[in-house]
């Protein structure tokens, strides 16, 4: 064994960057994260970064966050796991050896087969998502001199919630700012369960719907998508004409793990023993873990505090302690200053789901940055940024919190 613990993380999202931060105090580590991006995402404001927002509320550079930390980061994607020699290879033939490895490596987007949604719909998976988005809807504006026919939004899943609920007063907003006469614009939020959030209390689902009509958006329940052309979107055999539908409704297992013989449950993440292991040593957190409440951005965090506490404890020669998963908040904004929240037992309804929701933000925030830092990100929330030519190139603060 070599003087230090050698930890080899792989992915620079919320569970990978937790655990590195997390040991990289730690002088018994050599702390090597690797991921194909050099920017950490903060999903949770894309659909801002998406409809004016500024892009530096969802990307913070890694090289930033990690700016002083003892922590090797490598630009790069790995390809490959040899668990007998302990060591992963990347796409350009770095093998990196390691003693643990933290696999963090996030999902990808699912279009269920459906023909045309990959190459005709938009989505806020990334920031630069989210800008070609809003280069878009600008775009269309210009080139058309109307709005389009219906921006037609597919999932009822928190992501497609935030989205819809902001979308028709920044169209509307926007629109003015193009010169064009004040008409109806048509926002359609898709859903194939017969309700929003379905695996949420059926009275939250009920308040987020109202919500959401209440602003203005039309919503399509138990309703399918079958295909996607350029100029139409077809649903339950009928078309809703649009050159704008964005997808947020489905994600899938990074296609690694299946390649590289994990076992894996029938969703397709990956089984793990009372330690997050997968593997002697290797364990796999986050969105790709078995776990109960997998596919949260506070799940994934809890993660990575849960494995660098335990790679602590071995390095003291302590027992490792056992997984407990942990019950997230849910919050899911739905419009300006609005926002529905489920803590336990308790929901929280309005302006005072939004509050709650903006302080979550900045303690996110400090979860990755200094606190003067991450004020500084936390309040450019209420900033906008446009790249559009015909509109303001200028910051704009609009009244807000």
């Amino acid at each position: 064994m070599s003087s230090k613990h050698r930890v080899v993380i792989v992915g620079g999202g919320f569970g990978g960057v937790k655990t590195a931060l997390e040991l990289a105090d730690d002088r018994r580590f050599h702390v090597t994260l690797i991921t194909d991006h050099i920017d950490f995402r903060y999903y949770p404001t894309l659909y801002r970064t998406a409809t004016g927002g500024r892009r530096m509320i969802s990307s913070i550079p890694l090289s930033e966050i990690f700016a002083e930390k003892r922590i090797h980061l490598i630009n790069d994607t790995v390809t490959a796991l040899d668990r007998q020699a302990r060591t992963v290879t990347t796409k350009v033939n770095h093998v990196v050896g390691y003693e643990a490895l933290v696999l963090a490596l996030g999902v990808k987007t699912n279009y269920f087969h459906i023909e045309g949604l990959e190459e005709f719909s938009y989505g806020i998976k990334t920031p630069a998502d989210a800008e070609e988005l809003k280069a878009h809807l600008h775009q269309q504006l210009i080139d058309q001199k109307k709005p389009d026919l219906n921006y037609v939004i597919v999932g009822g899943g928190p992501t497609g919630i935030e989205l819809a609920g902001v979308l028709p007063s920044y169209l509307q907003q926007i629109a003015k700012q193009h010169g064009l006469p004040k008409k109806a614009i048509h926002v359609d939020l898709v859903e194939a369960a017969p309700r929003l959030v379905p695996r949420m209390p059926k009275d939250l689902s009920r308040r987020l719907a109202r919500q959401l009509r209440r602003v203005g958006v039309r919503l399509y329940l138990g309703t399918t998508v079958q295909a996607q052309t350029a100029d139409a979107l077809m649903v339950n055999n009928k078309p809703i004409r649009s050159h704008t539908v964005i997808w947020t409704a489905g994600v899938a297992n990074n296609s690694f793990f299946a390649e590289q013989g994990f076992q894996l449950a029938k969703n397709s993440k990956v089984r793990t023993d009372q330690f997050l292991q997968s593997d002697p040593g290797v364990y796999v957190i986050g969105d790709n873990a078995d776990t109960p409440y997998s596919g949260m951005a506070q799940t994934a965090l809890y993660d990575g505090v849960f494995v660098a506490s335990n790679l602590k404890r071995l390095a003291s020669n302590q027992d490792p302690k056992p997984y407990t998963a942990k019950k997230p908040i849910y919050v899911f904004p739905a419009g300006h200053h609005w926002a529905a929240v489920l803590w336990g037992s308790i929901r929280i309804y309005g302006r005072l789901g939004w509050l709650l929701r903006s302080l979550a933000d900045l303690v996110a925030y400090h979860d990755y940055e200094p606190w003067q830092l991450a004020t500084r990100r936390w309040a450019a929330e209420a900033d906008t940024e446009e790249s559009c030519p015909l509109c303001s190139p200028e910051l704009i603060a609009p009244t807000g919190l």
